[in-house]
């Protein structure tokens, strides 16, 4: 594979389509993994991703990290991730900006916090101990919100802005948490879109979503278990128009659907992609002040 390809459109790696992925041809073409599936020092996990990586770029998006959380990141997972970095060598890491571990407890959960200006210097404490362990910046993925959360002395974007301008990483801007969030916080999700400062953009991700079971339309879940909704595509098309293409992902993580299915999400995407790909001058934008 040449690593100089650029990505277009990708798709989540699953084992029950790994043969179907192996095989699949397109330009531009990456996957992504949780890497936490694969912190082994061998095994079918791990050799099912080195035969991706001899065909595909590949992408590694972390979920446990627990970046916001009160303490650092655990030096032993971090330890493995880097190892694991070394050997793939992905285009893109990433995680999400949320917390999961305090002290020796852990949940299956990314929490929310408020954004102080003491959770800013924590988060990017953590960052700098990851990219330093990496060797490499890493993107932060803006959050699925549910509930008003009290506490905020930063608006989101800005506080992003300015963890960049500290730690030197980048941003994953995920259209489907921002539709979501809209929607349960009650603001305009296009505003934010076009608020969001596309030069710190690695990439983007696409998912679908669902009405909570108990309380319905009122609250928006991110269940990565449906199709793209029309109004994520909207977003996708409105970011593109304004900035240009970034390397997009097809998430789906739940009632996973025929890899046919997921392949010809992931070819509507890169249309996208490729309509806005024309070079054209753009204002360069103030990357963090």
């Amino acid at each position: 594979m040449d690593a100089r390809v650029p990505l277009g459109a990708g798709l989540g790696l699953k084992a029950a389509h790994a043969d179907e992925a192996l095989a699949a041809s397109r330009p531009g073409l990456w996957f992504e993994v949780h890497p936490e599936n694969h912190l082994v020092a061998g095994g079918p996990r791990l050799a099912l991703l080195e035969d991706v990586r001899a065909r595909h770029p590949l992408s590694l998006h972390g979920v446990s990290l627990s970046l916001a959380g009160e303490v650092p990141p655990d030096p032993a997972h971090l330890r493995s991730l880097a190892a694991l970095v070394r050997r793939l060598e992905p285009a893109l890491v990433s995680e999400h900006l949320a917390w999961s571990r305090a002290g020796a407890a852990w949940v299956p959960d990314l929490l929310p916090f408020a954004r102080t200006g003491a959770a800013l210097q924590r988060i990017a404490d953590h960052v700098e101990q990851v990219q330093d362990a990496l060797g490499r910046p890493i993107a932060l993925e803006n959050p699925s919100h549910y509930l008003q959360l009290p506490g905020h002395d930063w608006d989101e974007i800005d506080f992003l802005r300015t963890l960049c301008a500290r730690t030197g990483c980048a941003l994953l801007l995920d259209l489907n948490n921002v539709h979501v969030s809209a929607h349960n916080l009650d603001f305009d999700a296009a505003t934010y879109v076009d608020r969001f400062p596309a030069a710190l953009v690695a990439e983007l991700h696409l998912a679908g979503h669902a009405p909570d079971p108990a309380l319905g339309a009122a609250l928006l879940v991110d269940t990565h278990g449906a199709p793209v909704a029309p109004a994520v595509w909207s977003l996708l098309e409105r970011f593109v128009r304004r900035a240009g293409p970034r390397p997009t992902l097809i998430e789906r993580d739940a009632d996973l659907p025929a890899f046919a299915v997921l392949l010809a999400e992931r070819d509507r995407a890169q249309a996208v992609l490729a309509r806005g790909a024309p070079a054209r001058q753009r204002a360069p934008e103030a990357a963090c002040s």
